[in-house]
């Protein structure tokens, strides 16, 4: 196959689509509302993308077994405020060439539907567990922020530190340079578990941003079995003190 292939899957007339960007990241948060938007929406299948930056895998499905090689998948949604085009899958590209070349492919598709805004979704690491979760933004440009603020975004200087990786931060950075109006909207996670609160963070203010509404019973379902582990994580930091003569290295 050719480094970068696409399948024409179906091709809905989608009235000035959004895209939405939620690949595999930090907690998971952008997978997770991505795909709950699908579920939610009941998204089209539209395109998928296949490309040897991918892992070298197929996905096992169905009661007889049926592969699939992997790929990323953009999915139609109509909601009653704006329509979607929404980006989502289970690998981001092995290398740096590659984000690049897969970004541009993505974006791409998303202005062959029209698309001239997007959101990509995401998460940024704290290092420690959640109890109230902000949703921090970056935009392409100046004057897309007011919006973000009003829908309670935080823009914080140097943060995330290091900037934004992947497809995200290509989103903006190449987007940005086509004229594509492009923001980031990225909930605080402890970066250690995949983060269903996170992910209700961000899709709250992508709800007052496009001016739809959601359901969230299967979210609240996987954070509560997050709970569940998060509270043990907790036992387990509230242990007992472990004296200093049993702090030592066994190999």
């Amino acid at each position: 196959m050719d480094d970068i292939e696409i399948d024409e899957v179906a091709t809905p007339e989608l009235d000035d689509p959004v895209l939405i960007e939620g690949l595999p990241g930090v907690g998971h948060v952008g997978k997770l509302a991505a795909e709950h938007l699908l579920e939610e929406f009941d998204g089209e299948l539209v395109r998928r993308v296949y490309a040897t930056e991918f892992p070298p895998q197929v996905s096992v499905d169905g009661e007889d077994g049926v592969a699939e090689l992997t790929c990323a998948e953009f999915h139609a949604v109509e909601t009653d405020g704006a329509d979607l085009l929404v980006l989502t899958g289970d690998h981001q590209a092995g290398s740096n060439a590659g984000h690049y070349r897969l970004t541009s492919t993505f974006l791409d598709v998303a202005e062959s539907f029209g698309a001239e805004r997007a959101f990509a979704l995401g998460g940024v690491p704290t290092g420690e567990l959640v109890e109230e979760y902000t949703v921090l933004g970056a935009v392409s440009e100046e004057g897309l922020a007011d919006d973000l603020r009003e829908a309670g975004v935080e823009f914080r200087p140097d943060e995330p530190a290091g900037g934004i990786v992947g497809v995200s931060g290509l989103v903006l950075g190449l987007g940005g340079r086509r004229g594509l109006e492009a923001a980031c909207l990225m909930g605080e996670t402890s970066g250690y578990l995949v983060d269903p609160k996170s992910a209700r963070a961000v899709l709250e203010v992508l709800e007052d941003l496009l001016e739809f509404e959601l359901g969230y019973d299967s979210l609240e379902d996987r954070a509560e079995e997050m709970e569940e582990v998060v509270g043990k994580i907790r036992e387990m930091q509230d242990g007992p003190a472990v004296p200093d003569d049993d702090l030592r290295y066994i190999g």
